[in-house]
């Protein structure tokens, strides 16, 4: 059985990729990190399901749903550098702003949808939204006002939904069951 996790892309990422024009592209990859400034995709399989999510005026927005192809550099990734100068994943300079610099970054290949910035997460259901460590301790949404989220820290990470959760934000954003 897959998981399915968020991951919380920054207002920088986001403007990013409204200024090289990747709404409505799909992205073949994501980046994954060692350090805190990209979040570790660790826990994540083949098969799993990452909504990459964005805060914008207490509002939050699906911006895309990424099922994971593999955890692997492919040729696609281009060459690997061979000085810390090089481009550390050439191939993928379109969606470099999803943390291809980032420090230890690692390709993760998706099947994602498109990009997009206008699909919100509706309040009763991010009320309704929870998160399991590896010890299957759950806990929901920290700051959550009226439907709107006042600060985003508990959003910043990659983290495991419960699979009530998956299924409702699934349903949600419209590729649920």
């Amino acid at each position: 059985m897959s998981d399915a996790f968020t991951v919380l892309w920054t207002h920088d990422t986001c403007r990013a990729l409204r200024k090289a024009g990747r709404t409505g592209e799909r992205p073949p990859v994501a980046f994954s990190g060692i350090h805190s400034s990209l979040p570790a995709w660790s826990g994540a399989r083949p098969g799993d399901e990452v909504y990459a999510l964005h805060v914008s005026r207490c509002t939050v927005f699906v911006v895309s749903r990424m099922r994971v192809i593999d955890l692997e550099r492919r040729e696609c990734c281009g060459a690997a550098p061979t000085t810390w100068q090089d481009p550390a994943f050439p191939g993928h300079d379109d969606w470099s702003m999803l943390g291809a610099g980032g420090c230890g970054a690692a390709a993760v290949h998706v099947d994602a949808t498109p990009v997009r910035f206008d699909v919100s997460i509706p309040g009763d259901v991010l009320a309704g939204l929870t998160w399991r460590n590896r010890r299957a301790q759950t806990r929901g949404l920290k700051y959550l006002v009226d439907g709107r989220l006042e600060r985003s820290v508990s959003l910043q990470g990659f983290y495991r939904l419960t699979q009530e959760s998956a299924d409702d934000l699934a349903k949600a954003v419209g590729t649920g069951p």
